[in-house]
C-alpha cells in the first residue's frame, strides 16, 4: 500500500515527507519533481512568498543510481524565508521570549485559527495557522510527482486545468487532452480558454484592488485507466470516495464532484447513466459518453476518470473581516499574513498531485509487487485476461 506523511511550517525550516510503498525499480527524476514545484508556486493572483522561494526536492533517502530501492523515500523542501523568521520559529524559542505583538491573537474568518486554538489549547493563532497553511501541499505536489511518474510507466496521464475563477467559466469540453495540455502550458492561469482567461485575469485584478479574493474551480482527468481499480465492496475502498476525501483535505477546497456531479441531479436518468457498447474486433466494452466520469460503483470502467474540485477565496483579506480576539475578547478586525488574490492555478497542481497518488495507490492495491517488473508483470497479464473478454 502507498501512504505518506508530511511534517514542517509554513515558516519552519523545511517540509519534509516520507512516502512508503513505492517498488523498486522506479527511475526517479528529480528534475520532474522540482517541474512540478515550479507549477505550483506558478499562477497570476500569487503573493509575494512565491518571489522568495525557489522550491525543488532535496531526496534524502529511499533511493540510489536514481532508481528506487523498494524503502520509504524521505523528500525534504527548504523554506528559504526561514532566515526571516528564525526569531520566531525556532522549535527551542521559548514563549517568554517572544514580543506580545509578536502572538498573534485576532483569527481569520474562514480559515483554521480559531477552531484549532480552541482544540489545541493555544493562545497564540501562529501555533495552528503555521501547520494548516497551504504551503504544506508543497510536499504533497513533490510525493504527487513521484506518484505521476510510477503511473507513467503504465502510459497512464493526469492532465489538470482551471475550469472557473470569480464565476468566469472556460469552455474546453472539445478539446482534446493533448490540446489541453498545450494550452494550458502556455497559460498564466493553467486555463486552456484564452478568452475565459483574459476574463479571468481581469477579475483577479479587480479584487486585488478592492483587497479582497477570489476562488475556482479546477478538473483532473486521467487517461488510459484499467478497468477494476477500487472496489464496490466496503465503503473505504471505493475509489470515488477516495478521491473526493483526497481533494476535500486540500486547503480551501469546499467541493468536489465526478463526471456530471452535481448536474446528474437535474437529470433524468435517461440523459446520465452511460449506455455499455462492445466492439468484436477489439475485445472491449466502451461507453460513446461518460457522463459517469469514468467510475461506476466505486471502480473504474475504462473511461476517462474526470474530477472537479471548488476552491473557496483564500480567507486572508488585505480589508480584514470582523473577528473576535481570543485573549480580550474585544471586537477586532481579522489578522493578515501575507497570502495571493488567487491561488487556484496553485491548487489545480495540487489537486492533481492528489488524484495522482489515489491512481498509483489504486494500481499498487491492484497489481501489487515489490519491484516495479513485477508490477508490470501482473499488470500485463490482467490486460491481457481483459484483452479476451
Amino acid at each position: 500500500m502507498l501512504r505518506y506523511l508530511t511534517a514542517g511550517e509554513s515558516h519552519g525550516k523545511c517540509l519534509a515527507t516520507i512516502l512508503e510503498g513505492i517498488p523498486a525499480g522506479l527511475k526517479l527524476s528529480k528534475e520532474f519533481i522540482d517541474g512540478e514545484l515550479r507549477r505550483r508556486q506558478s499562477g497570476y493572483g500569487r503573493g509575494k512568498r512565491m518571489e522568495i522561494e525557489e522550491d525543488e526536492a532535496e531526496i534524502l533517502s529511499g533511493v540510489r543510481g536514481g532508481e528506487t530501492l523498494g524503502s520509504p523515500i524521505t523528500l525534504l523542501i527548504r523554506n528559504r524565508d526561514w532566515e526571516n523568521w528564525q526569531s520566531l520559529m525556532d522549535p527551542l524559542v521559548q514563549p517568554e521570549d517572544l514580543k506580545e505583538e509578536d502572538k498573534l491573537t485576532k483569527p481569520r474568518p474562514g480559515h483554521a485559527d480559531l477552531a484549532g486554538a480552541i482544540k489545541y489549547s493555544q493562545k497564540d493563532l501562529r501555533n495552528i495557522l503555521e501547520r494548516s497553511s497551504a504551503r504544506e501541499t508543497a510536499a504533497r505536489v513533490a510525493v504527487g510527482a513521484v506518484a505521476n511518474l510510477l503511473l507513467q510507466e503504465f502510459e497512464i496521464e493526469v492532465v489538470s486545468q482551471v475550469v472557473e475563477i470569480g464565476g468566469v467559466k472556460a469552455h474546453t469540453a472539445d478539446l482534446t487532452m493533448e490540446k489541453i495540455l498545450k494550452a494550458r502550458d502556455k497559460s498564466k492561469l493553467g486555463c486552456a480558454d484564452k478568452a475565459a482567461e483574459k476574463l479571468m485575469i481581469e477579475k483577479i485584478e479587480k479584487a486585488t484592488k478592492a483587497g479582497d479574493s477570489l476562488g475556482g474551480i479546477f478538473e483532473v482527468v486521467v487517461a488510459n485507466v484499467p478497468i477494476g481499480l477500487g472496489s464496490h465492496v466496503h465503503w473505504d475502498r471505493k475509489l470515488d470516495g477516495r478521491l473526493a476525501q483526497a481533494l476535500m483535505s486540500i486547503q480551501a477546497i469546499k467541493g468536489v464532484e465526478i463526471g456530471l456531479g452535481f448536474e446528474s441531479s437535474r437529470r433524468p436518468g435517461s440523459n446520465v447513466h452511460d449506455e455499455i457498447y462492445y466492439e468484436s474486433k477489439k475485445h472491449q466494452f466502451y461507453r460513446k459518453t461518460n457522463r459517469a466520469g469514468g467510475i461506476e460503483g466505486g471502480t473504474t470502467n475504462g473511461e476517462l476518470v474526470v474530477v472537479r474540485a471548488a476552491m473557496k477565496p483564500i480567507p486572508t483579506l488585505k480589508i480584514p473581516l470582523q473577528s473576535v480576539d481570543i485573549v480580550s475578547k474585544d471586537v477586532v478586525k481579522a489578522a493578515v499574513e501575507r497570502s495571493d488574490v488567487c491561488a487556484v492555478p496553485a491548487a489545480t497542481v495540487v489537486g492533481e498531485a492528489a488524484v495522482a497518488f489515489e491512481m498509483a495507490k489504486a494500481m499498487k492495491e491492484k497489481f501489487g509487487g515489490d519491484s516495479l517488473t513485477e508490477m508490470k508483470r501482473n499488470y500485463a497479464s490482467y490486460m491481457e485476461y481483459v484483452s479476451k473478454l
